[in-house]
């Protein structure tokens, strides 16, 4: 009897790291940094359109039902066997969209700064492959230029089409970017969350927000040129 104690003792470590292993799979079964041109490679590689949908993240929705309605509707005009629907990785705000397309049968992939990695911010468990950028913002244009940062220029060269819900500085800037690039891009108008703004006001010792409709609003609810 002791030798099968002392096998099945060896083999403890090897199941529990397993079991960790099997853990962080469930997240995500791939995790990566990458560039944007091996993001746009890998894209290639699958031969599939991508769809993005981008939108209030840390802010939340007033309404996140009807986000998810909208959603809802674009998603069941698409064929999930050619469509990768891609957001911001984490589960926060818009990142609710990623459990609604895997319901849908649509593969799914993320792009995030560094920054979330290093800050340890988690991410949806109904994305399949994310991508870390490296980079110094959160994504939209770099201070003082007109530039966008490295995840806002990956995000917006691999998508195909683009679906912004609300949305703030970096909705803005990554979506007049595709614009500009001559993608499509969907706009549908959306609160951010009443109660986060306020208290996101309060703690800075701003005035608190009369208008909950977001930076992106008034760039993107107009026609594109």
């Amino acid at each position: 009897m002791k030798p099968k104690l002392a096998a099945m003792t060896s083999v403890a470590p090897l199941l529990a790291c397993w079991l960790a292993v099997s853990s962080h799979a469930a997240i995500a079964r791939e995790v990566q940094e990458a560039t944007a041109a091996a993001i746009e490679s890998f894209v290639q590689g699958k031969k599939m359109k991508v769809l993005t949908f981008t939108g209030y993240s840390g802010a939340e929705y007033e309404d996140p039902k009807a986000m998810l309605e909208h959603a809802s509707r674009i998603l069941e005009g698409l064929d999930s066997t050619t469509t990768l629907v891609n957001i911001g990785a984490t589960k926060m705000g818009i990142g609710a969209v990623y459990e609604l397309a895997k319901r849908k049968g649509f593969a799914t992939m993320g792009i995030a700064s560094t920054l979330a990695r290093d800050e340890g911010v988690s991410f949806s468990e109904h994305v399949d492959h994310v991508f870390y950028v490296r980079d110094n913002q959160w994504g939209g244009k770099v201070p003082g230029t007109d530039q966008l940062s490295p995840t806002s220029v990956a995000i917006v060269q691999c998508s195909t089409s683009c679906v912004a819900i609300g949305g703030g500085d970096v909705t803005r800037d990554e979506m007049l970017a595709a614009r500009k690039a001559g993608k499509p891009v969907t706009f549908v108008p959306a609160d951010m969350n009443h109660k986060i703004a306020r208290e996101k006001a309060r703690n800075k010792r701003q005035p608190e927000p009369t208008d909950f409709r977001g930076s992106a609003h008034e760039a993107l609810s107009k026609s594109a040129p």
